[in-house]
């Protein structure tokens, strides 16, 4: 079976910059791989380019063998492909239910589909029902990033690309934001995850990548790069995982 997204060799730049320096990755359906790095080494640049936010310099996209450079953003949330982005970026003036709406607009003609999205964001996010009429600008920034991947949701996605969900978060919202990640991969959806935290996201990871300065510097098993001293003392503290569970 192909995988579901295939990224090759792929290139980015902002002017003479170049952002991404030929990145090349896979994920099967299913699967949750996460992309780690510290600032500025391209993570949210290559999922922004996955979506069709950015132009792509060189190389290639495919969602279900699918070519999806010059495809409009628009058209890759119709394809199946969401995101839900850095800093969370919700519409502080309108409502939990009016953020949500937005985010299944893609699929506005299904009104029983909308109203099914909509249930299953709740059910995953029962804070967000009791708020369902609160301006999302009033929220803690918690629900924020709840609402955040809520409305990523609302499209049904095949694939669902989170960036650093975790960023801001107080540690016990971490691990709930995480148990749900978990739990949305469980119900059938792929993830691409970027994050700092690499305790977290090797901790439900099948597979990891871990970008330099825009240049793939490592790849493998979440299992593999644990017990990598490299990944050990760039990102894990020097020690590997305690209590690593394999998704």
């Amino acid at each position: 079976m192909a995988p579901l997204l295939v990224v090759e060799n792929l290139h980015v730049s902002y002017g003479a910059v170049e952002a991404l320096k030929g990145i090349s990755l896979y994920l099967d359906e299913g699967e949750i791989a996460c992309v780690l790095g510290a600032n500025g080494a391209g993570k949210s640049t290559l999922l922004k380019a996955i979506s069709g936010l950015i132009p792509i310099t060189k190389g290639k996209v495919f969602f279900k063998r699918d070519e999806l450079n010059h495809v409009p953003s628009y058209e890759i949330v119709e394809k199946g492909i969401s995101q839900s982005p850095e800093g969370r970026k919700v519409f502080s003036t309108l409502t939990v239910e009016e953020n949500l709406n937005l985010g299944g607009y893609s699929r506005r003609r299904y009104k029983n589909e909308i109203n099914e999205a909509k249930e299953r964001v709740f059910v995953l996010f029962p804070i967000l029902s009791k708020r369902r009429r609160q301006l999302a600008g009033t929220l803690s920034g918690g629900e924020q990033q709840m609402l955040a991947i809520g409305r990523a949701l609302m499209s049904s996605p095949q694939l669902l690309l989170l960036d650093e969900p975790s960023l801001g978060l107080a540690p016990i919202l971490v691990n709930q934001i995480f148990d749900i990640i978990r739990e949305i991969n469980q119900q059938g959806t792929t993830i691409l995850l970027v994050e700092q935290n690499a305790h977290k996201a090797l901790g439900i990871a099948r597979n990891g990548y871990v970008l330099e300065n825009g240049a793939l510097s490592t790849s493998g098993s979440a299992e593999e790069l644990t017990s990598n001293q490299k990944i050990q003392e760039a990102y894990l503290g020097g020690t590997a995982l305690k209590n690593y569970r394999k998704p």
